[in-house]
């Protein structure tokens, strides 16, 4: 089945009460869009890697999935006011989020690169960004991993990374902070070819990078959780995640 539903948290049908009551599994993704994971048009219809990945998800584990779209600062929230009963918006499975949440195996797994303008002297180190202003979204992971190893650097937060990316272009900010994946579609854009670089990868920090990107689900959805876990093996061993992630990537997303 393809994902064309779209509804909008705050609208997202009371009946829904529960997973197990409801017919419909609600798939939470970010409105902020996130290239090339996901994003929409005009029209609210959403697209991407993540997007057709959850989708074969779906029809794999034969769930009946709809997409709500929700403000990513509020998307764990959502999930455990029961708005959504899955988090697909490349969510890390960390320790942090482990106290509240549970999640599925891991779908993808990268790491976490500094990208600079060119010949600017940054490096992915707490020294190489000494005194500079460094571009992170707001409530990611970058955030805190920026506030916890850039003490000397200014940390200025965006809702989406995109516009970190925007500033970063126009000489506002001095580096921007981000997953590898998303740095790497604005390094090929126009404006990111034109002013910028990846500078490298930071140092990882398991507490705070987390096991790979897993969707995420409440506490005790067990039977859900199992659907999704086995499902995410099928298409990895059928060659469907293989055929879909070569529309968009030229390496192994998956990590080890």
């Amino acid at each position: 089945m393809k994902l064309n539903k779209i509804l909008l948290a705050a609208a997202a049908t009371a009946g829904f009460t529960t997973m197990a009551a409801a017919e419909t599994v609600r798939i939470g993704v970010a409105t902020e869009a996130y290239p090339p994971f996901a994003t929409s048009d005009a029209s609210e219809n959403y697209s991407g890697w993540e997007i057709d990945i959850i989708d074969a998800i779906c029809d794999e584990a034969a769930l009946d999935c709809e997409i709500v779209a929700t403000a990513w600062d509020g998307i764990i929230p959502s999930l455990l006011a029961d708005k959504i009963d899955v988090i697909a918006a490349s969510l890390s499975i960390n320790e942090e989020r482990l106290k509240v949440i549970d999640f599925s195996n891991k779908y993808y797994q990268t790491g976490a690169s500094i990208t600079a303008a060119v010949g600017s002297g940054v490096e992915p180190t707490p020294e190489g960004v000494a005194g500079r202003t460094i571009g992170v979204q707001s409530g990611s992971i970058h955030q805190t991993y920026a506030s916890q190893y850039f003490p000397d650097a200014t940390i200025r937060e965006y809702q989406t990374q995109d516009e970190a990316n925007q500033d970063l272009f126009a000489g506002r900010i001095d580096a921007t902070l981000a997953d590898v994946l998303v740095l790497a579609e604005f390094l090929s854009s126009d404006e990111g070819t034109a002013c910028c670089e990846d500078v490298g990868l930071v140092a990882n920090d398991e507490a705070i990078h987390g096991l790979g990107i897993g969707f995420g689900l409440r506490k005790g959805e067990d039977e859900l959780k199992q659907k999704l876990n086995e499902a995410i093996d099928a298409i990895r061993e059928n060659g469907t995640y293989d055929e879909i992630t070569a529309k968009y990537f030229d390496f192994n997303i998956f990590g080890e």
